[in-house]
């Protein structure tokens, strides 16, 4: 018999090898991944919309098709967009389809060199708002 650990192990080798189209239907019953992705998009623009709408100087948003030390993001057909926030950096890519979505400032390259946030680091930053 499998150990929790080795069940979970199997579990993710065998998303690894599904193809992603695929991958993004999985569900956990009530939503697809790629609606969850999708969700997630939506809010981070209208978010990220406002803060840009209302010029708040301690909100700086931008959006560019290049990170911080001039390279094309995952060299090239993505954007990333960026705000640095009373409680620090946060940013997200996304494909070049959905560049219209984010209705902020447009910079050559990003502003900021990446601080090494995770994940957890961007819930917390916005959690402490």
């Amino acid at each position: 018999m499998k150990s929790q650990n080795g069940i979970l192990l199997e579990a993710q080798r065998l998303i690894d090898i599904t193809p992603s189209d695929v991958r993004g239907n999985y569900s956990d019953g009530y939503h697809t991944f790629n609606e969850l992705y999708e969700f997630r998009k939506t809010y981070n623009a209208a978010l990220f919309n406002e803060w840009a709408k209302f010029d708040i100087p301690s909100y700086d948003v931008h959006k560019s098709w290049k990170h911080n030390d001039g390279e094309l993001c995952f060299g090239g057909g993505w954007f990333i967009v960026v705000a640095i926030l009373p409680t620090g950096q946060i940013s997200n890519h996304y494909e070049a389809k959905d560049w219209d979505l984010f209705k902020i400032p447009e910079v050559e390259k990003a502003k900021y060199e990446f601080d090494g946030h995770t994940s957890a680091d961007v819930l917390a930053r916005l959690n402490a708002l």
